[in-house]
């Protein structure tokens, strides 16, 4: 197989003919022995709780202890921090942990970041990329007290490492950090050129298909060169045809061509970006016969800082420069994200791959506004040009784009803080590649996720530790279409279902002045608390929230078909009562929130018509842009900084999750009622909602119930947790307890089964770690032996088929593990032993224990309840025609790409398929899918 190298784009010749394609078949280990992780579970669940109460008693552990070296270290439970010079005091949360985070934060260290990461390029792949991915590492490695292992902990994904890796993350006890190598298939630019041809089939214009780098910025004059203008994923070609107008190559676009009579056979398309996804404007054009695709930047779509108001270019001013180009991935990301050869499986470097379905067949080029001036001329000139009429040039264009498409190896960087409810997961991420320097994209976000960093190591360093454990992600090759995260999501479907409560996403801190957000309803209350918590960037006395109202300090007149569409886009916005709109695609939460059903957010500051153009994917998204015009000081990407960072802590620190799947269940008749609209508007006969309308009814009524029971839940445990710190020497009678219960419950026989028991030891974990996060730390305890064994929980080594070939999940599972040997019968327990569990409630005379653990237990169960709610939409039979995609509450729209549809499978039925009985059918899919869900909520 023939594996890519990070690329040196100099003297490429020839193109291959065919994709690189590995033919080795990965199959999936079996799944655990469930007899056995029950007995382990059992004992090591106990073990916890003793390990919870003298954490309680001691004021924590060191934050990054010596497991080798501290007989307290036991398997699956996690150490909290501790505090300087031994001295013991009450557990750094909430309002004290949110306060010391919002110190760290500076903007003076985010531009030095800035500097650092974004005068270089990066794109996926690259040698460059492959070393920012290591000093990501180092950061993770140095804030989080994480001593460097002796050999680098980079995994080759499918390896037994890369799946240890997170695979036991629930089973950590100090923070990690490490890097997981995927393989997709991507391509990097050879030969490309675009000209006209006389009616001889001789030049009469070459376009130079370059950038100017003007030296007025110096990292573009740098960097001019350094990766060719193309199109990512692009399919190489050499073809010739007249050239066709599409506007921006829209569906609606392309059926008023068609009604006009224009046939698109054997044309080539030229198209400006905007309205969709770079990759469908390709999709319309090649379904009609088009043998190419040209897309260029519209200065029209620029707003009011334009050549024709006066403005400069840039880096004279802040117009457009007219020989930038946007690079960009023009994979069919509505139909599915990630390695186009392995859809639905992770990209491991033996996988079995396919021809991707997502990418195109014929090729296309990113072209610069100096260049399309040219070719419109060929069509009556640039202002008739630029109508949707129709006109096809009496002259042929050519056009050559020839492209190297191989395996190639990305990097994944990840970390782990454990917390005391290590099995649920708060997940951040941002992406790291870039097309060149990207100091916008992806730099601006990694910037602020940088300071997040830096803040969470000093609340360790201050005797923090979470509730619930936090991952962060630094994913490679988002830009090529969500390689990296998309991988590690189709490598661990299973374990992020089960685990993850939320994922938390950054891509583009800061583009220009106004903040948005987008993200799942159930927090879109969160979302909106925590930017009013948060100080706008630059205004006294107003807040991150005001400032999704701010526009740019540029004045002037914009073209009016932009304007119109941009005030469309705000009253489309201003529908959703919350502010927060919902998210299509286009960025890392794709694979989270859309195939496996988990609550999701994304946030930064955007362009508006009056900030200064900013240089999509270009050489000028570089760090004099940002510096100069996109946010001077910095002051914007820590505001976004300090939100996630909020957003983080209040995830992860919450006793009940943070999540209002109230809001969500009275949204989805605001996406019916679109649908509805969507049905009168058209020809079809609209099918009959009003069940629909009823099990909407019926979540939002069980989701009332929800709740009330959370609060009631929470204060409970709260009152309880005040009596039992009012209690004198609770604790050393909890420990002889403790003791007992370990004594009296041994690992029962093999085939024995005791579920009630097994629903104790598990009611019992949950309450310890809610009093390690939340006790008091006062007395302390002596030593105690662990009387079973103390094997990790997480996939053991001995147990893959081969050591040196494990084998990995196409959907991964767990390994099957041995049953355990065969214990004898424990003895009779004496007389002063507590009641086994599972014949009676624990209980200490004068202490309400057990009650304890009831309130514990039902704090559980409603954050399961909570973080599953976004996976009640999830249907493993997908959305027509893109199964991928199984979120039936909302997918980026099929034509779309970048923008979210709601009720998804069921508008585009109405609206695309035009189908009566297919609409009728997703009326009842999703009948069937909420009133389950509101079941579910009731349990």
């Amino acid at each position: 197989m023939d594996v890519k190298s990070p690329y040196d784009f100099a003297d490429h010749k020839g193109q291959p003919e065919t994709l690189p394609f590995a033919t080795q078949h990965v199959s999936a280990p079996e799944r655990k022995s469930r007899a056995f992780t029950r007995q382990f579970v059992k004992c090591a669940v106990v073990l916890a709780a003793f390990w919870g109460i003298k954490t309680l008693v001691q004021g924590g552990g060191n934050p990054h202890p010596n497991v080798h070296g501290n007989p307290w270290a036991i398997p699956g439970v996690s150490v909290p921090a501790s505090h300087k010079h031994g001295h013991h005091k009450p557990p750094l949360k909430g309002e004290e942990a949110e306060k010391l985070f919002l110190t760290v934060p500076s903007a003076e260290r985010a531009l030095a970041v800035s500097r650092e990461y974004a005068t270089h390029p990066h794109l996926a792949g690259s040698v460059d990329d492959f070393a920012d991915a290591k000093v990501i590492l180092e950061l993770f490695q140095t804030e989080f007290g994480i001593p460097p292992p002796s050999e680098e902990p980079i995994y080759s994904a499918g390896t037994r490492e890369s799946r240890h890796a997170t695979l036991d993350i629930a089973h950590y006890k100090k923070p990690k950090a490490w890097i997981d190598v995927y393989y997709p298939v991507m391509n990097t630019p050879l030969d490309r050129s675009l000209q006209i041809l006389d009616s001889n089939g001789e030049s009469v214009w070459d376009a130079d298909l370059v950038e100017d780098g003007d030296e007025g910025d110096p990292e573009a004059a740098k960097y001019k060169d350094s990766v060719p203008t193309f199109h990512g994923l692009s399919r190489g070609g050499d073809v010739e045809g007249q050239l066709v107008y599409a506007n921006y190559g829209t569906k609606e676009d392309y059926d008023e061509l068609v009604a006009k009579g224009v046939n698109l056979t054997g044309k080539i398309v030229l198209t400006r970006y905007g309205a969709n996804f770079r990759g469908l404007k390709i999709k319309g054009g090649e379904e009609l016969g088009a043998v190419g695709v040209l897309i260029y930047s519209d200065p029209r779509d620029d707003g009011v800082v334009t050549a024709e108001n006066g403005y400069d270019a840039y880096p004279a001013g802040p117009a457009r420069n007219p020989t930038a180009v946007q690079r960009g991935s023009v994979q069919y990301i509505s139909v599915y994200s990630g390695d186009p050869s392995t859809p639905g499986y992770p990209a491991y470097e033996n996988s079995t791959r396919t021809d991707g379905s997502n990418i195109p067949k014929i090729p296309s080029l990113p072209i610069s506004w100096a260049n399309a001036r040219r070719l419109l001329e060929e069509l009556g000139g640039v202002d008739k040009g630029r109508k949707l009429t129709g006109t096809v040039s009496s002259t042929t264009v050519k056009l050559v784009n020839h492209v190297d498409t191989k395996v190639t190896p990305i990097w994944n960087t990840m970390a782990v803080i454990p917390g005391h409810i290590s099995s649920e997961v708060v997940l951040v991420g941002c992406h790291r590649d870039a097309w060149v320097m990207g100091a916008v994209d992806p730099v601006s976000g990694t910037v602020s996720l940088h300071e997040i960093i830096k803040g969470f190591g000093e609340l360790l360093r201050n005797g923090w530790s979470p509730l619930r454990t936090i991952v962060f992600a630094s994913w490679d090759a988002e830009e090529y279409g969500l390689i990296g995260s998309t991988e590690w999501g189709e490598d661990f479907p299973e374990w992020l279902s089960e685990h993850v409560v939320s994922y938390l996403n950054l891509d583009v801190s800061v583009a220009g002045s106004q903040w948005h957000a987008g993200g799942s309803p159930s927090l879109a209350h969160l979302i909106k608390k925590t930017a009013i918590d948060v100080e706008h960037p630059t205004d006294a006395g107003r807040t991150l929230w005001d400032a999704s109202t701010d526009e740019g300090p540029f004045k002037g007149n914009a073209d009016e078909e932009f304007m119109r569409a941009y005030e469309a886009r705000k009253m489309e916005k201003a529908k959703y009562e919350t502010g927060i709109e919902p998210l299509g695609s286009g960025s890392d939460f794709t694979v989270f929130l859309q195939r496996i059903g988990i609550a999701s957010f994304d946030q930064g500051f955007g362009f508006t018509p009056s900030d200064a153009v900013y240089h999509y994917h270009s050489i000028y998204d570089s760090q004099r842009y940002q510096e100069v015009y996109a946010d001077p000081g910095f002051y914007r990407h820590i505001a976004v900084a300090k939100h996630l960072g909020l957003m983080t802590l209040r995830l992860a620190d919450a006793i009940v999750l943070p999540l209002n799947t109230t809001q969500y269940a009275y949204e989805l008749d605001s996406y019916l009622d679109v649908v509805e609209q969507q049905a009168s508007d058209g020809s079809l006969d609209a099918p009959n909602f009003t069940r629909l309308r009823s099990s909407m009814q019926r979540l939002q009524e069980a989701s009332v119930a929800l709740d009330i029971e959370k609060a009631e839940a929470e204060e409970e445990f709260k009152k309880l947790l005040d009596e039992i710190r009012k209690k004198p020497g609770f604790l050393r009678r909890i420990i002889r307890w403790v003791k007992k219960v370990i004594h009296r419950h041994r690992p029962h026989p093999p085939h024995h089964h005791d579920d009630f028991a097994d629903e104790e030891i598990e009611n019992l974990r949950y309450a310890h770690k809610l009093l390690a996060a939340y006790g008091p730390r006062k007395d302390r305890v002596g030593h105690f032996h662990r009387p079973c064994h103390d094997r990790p929980l997480g996939l053991g080594r001995e147990h893959f088929h081969s050591p040196e070939a494990p084998r990995p999940p196409t959907a991964p599972h767990m390994p099957t593990l041995p049953h355990p040997p065969d214990y004898p019968h424990p003895p009779h327990p004496p007389r002063d032993m507590p009641p086994p569990l599972g014949h009676g409630r624990p209980h200490l005379p004068g202490l309400p224990i057990h009650k304890f653990i009831e309130a514990a237990k039902r704090i559980q169960r409603v954050n399961k309840k909570l973080s599953s709610f976004e996976r009640g939409f999830i249907s493993e039979e997908g959305i027509k025609d893109r199964e991928w995609y199984r979120h039936l509450g909302v997918a980026p729209g099929k034509w779309l790409g970048y923008g979210a549809t709601t009720l998804p499978a069921l508008a585009e039925a109405i609206t695309i398929d035009k189908n009566v009985t297919l609409s009728e059918y997703e009326v009842s899919r999703l009948v069937g899918l909420i009133d389950a869900l509101a079941l579910e909520l009731q349990a």
